[in-house]
């Protein structure tokens, strides 16, 4: 967000639900005078001056003598609000026409429209939440799956925030130990058995685990891109209708149907993916088909994962060994394949055939499906979870990140306590030591707001939705 001509305690106002017929929206304002303003244009004027917070009165907002819309007003006093300032939000009737009229009228009547995200960033600057729980509030909000959703929940919890302060802690104790030290000197050694490190390297393997912990969260957020391939007719359509539980693509026996992508969100056991339908790769003079077939190239390119489709009552070719070849070596990191029979209803395949045919290709997993009835459905999420989670825990044994910036900072805090570590060893003074670890307390404060920058203070309130 923009904070050039930001004023604290400003009144704002913002639409918090969405712009469309609805049996209710809400429109949220913040600030010292939002109670008083709003007053002058509510029925029930002196009731909602000495409400009390956590209150709610029924009226109308009115224009002069005219009355715009039949409300609910909930009243929130400082500091017991989300804002930590004076807040009002109004429940009025959903629709473009009311939610609008309502909204104009609290412009013209003293309020400034909120920038993006800067109901959250009141809190941030008023103590009710640090930037930890800020980012989780984006997270929850964006969240693809249940699983997302409860990752980022925890984060809002507290539960990063805890783990810092813990570490935030014990960094404290050490540098205490270390300034006795220097304070009080039993010699003149400066260096010798001043401090026990097996806390300080504990620490370290904390931070670290910390830090790992992103690849994983990063996945649960953002998700990943799986492209469905294979030649014509060897079932795409029908096993990307079957993971989607819906009716997206066309199924035929022609050869051919599928000449552009189709893409669609879907969950492997909680981890979002955006599942590519591709055209059947094959040989052709139609230049739509043959652009299509192209693209499938294309987007494996940036593909997590490659779920390459044999039809099972077809025995496999020498070209179907160049097709996945010539799709998970696209870039420098060959692609991870899965290898899926499909239509195992009908002739089950012989794997053990299809691991030495496939024996040139990096193939991480086979798996033998049937669209029709589900089965084998389930064992190729698994397999596709177990590809993607590879290397990465995923239990939730302490809190994980929530964003690129907390882990960069967890990354400087490591490093500077690594190098702490080192001038100890070398023999330098205990100031040296002191001021990386001052280093690395200073980086960990940013992740949770204590000593953050202004301009990243924007970069991250300016990502929010209008209105949070």
């Amino acid at each position: 967000m923009n904070n050039n001509n930001y004023l604290p305690e400003e009144p704002i106002a913002a639409i918090a639900t969405a712009l469309a017929p609805s049996a209710l929206a809400v429109i949220r304002t913040s600030g010292t005078k939002c109670i008083e303003l709003i007053a002058q244009i509510f029925s029930r004027s002196n009731a909602l001056l000495q409400a009390e917070g956590n209150t709610t009165l029924y009226g109308w907002i009115t224009d002069g003598d005219e009355k715009i819309d039949e409300v609910i007003i909930a009243v929130y006093k400082a500091p017991k609000s989300f804002t930590g300032e004076n807040m009002v939000e109004i429940f009025c009737h959903g629709g473009t026409s009311p939610v609008l009229s309502v909204f104009n009228l609290l412009l013209r009547s003293g309020f400034r429209q909120a920038e993006r995200g800067e109901f959250s960033f009141r809190s941030f600057l008023n103590g009710k939440t640090d930037l930890t729980k800020a980012e989780a509030v984006k997270e929850i909000i964006e969240s693809k799956t249940s699983e997302g959703r409860s990752r980022a929940a925890g984060r809002l919890s507290g539960n990063l925030e805890e783990l810092l302060t813990s570490v935030k802690h014990s960094l404290i104790h050490t540098l205490g130990t270390i300034e006795v030290e220097i304070e009080y000197p039993e010699d003149e050694e400066t260096i010798s058995d001043a401090f026990d490190t097996t806390e300080l390297k504990k620490t370290i393997e904390q931070l670290k685990k910390l830090s790992s912990s992103w690849k994983c969260e990063k996945l649960y957020q953002e998700g990943a891109r799986i492209i469905l391939s294979g030649k014509t007719n060897a079932g795409k359509s029908s096993l990307f209708n079957a993971l989607l539980k819906e009716e997206r693509a066309i199924v035929s026996d022609v050869h051919g149907t599928t000449r552009d992508w189709i893409e669609s969100w879907v969950s492997f056991d909680g981890i979002p993916a955006r599942l590519f339908d591709t055209a059947g790769l094959r040989e052709t003079q139609d230049l739509v088909e043959k652009r299509g077939v192209e693209m499938t190239y294309d987007l494996s390119k940036d593909a997590d994962i490659v779920l390459y489709l044999l039809d099972s009552r077809n025995p496999i070719s020498d070209e179907d060994i160049s097709f996945l070849e010539t799709l998970i070596s696209h870039t420098s990191t060959p692609v991870p394949a899965i290898v899926v029979f499909t239509k195992s209803d009908l002739l089950q395949a012989d794997i053990s055939k299809a691991k030495t045919l496939f024996s040139s290709c990096t193939i991480a997993n086979f798996v033998s499906v049937c669209s029709k009835n589900g089965d084998g459905i389930h064992e190729l999420g698994n397999a596709v979870k177990t590809l993607l989670i590879q290397g990465n825990s995923t239990e939730r044994d302490q809190a994980g990140l929530g964003s690129e910036r907390q882990k960069k900072a967890v990354d400087e805090a490591v490093l500077c306590l690594e190098h702490a570590l080192f001038v100890y060893e070398k023999d330098y003074t205990l100031d040296a030591v002191v001021q990386d670890i001052e280093d690395a307390l200073d980086a960990l404060s940013a992740i949770t707001g204590e000593v953050t920058p202004e301009d990243v203070l924007g970069s991250i309130f300016a990502n929010f939705c209008v209105g949070k």
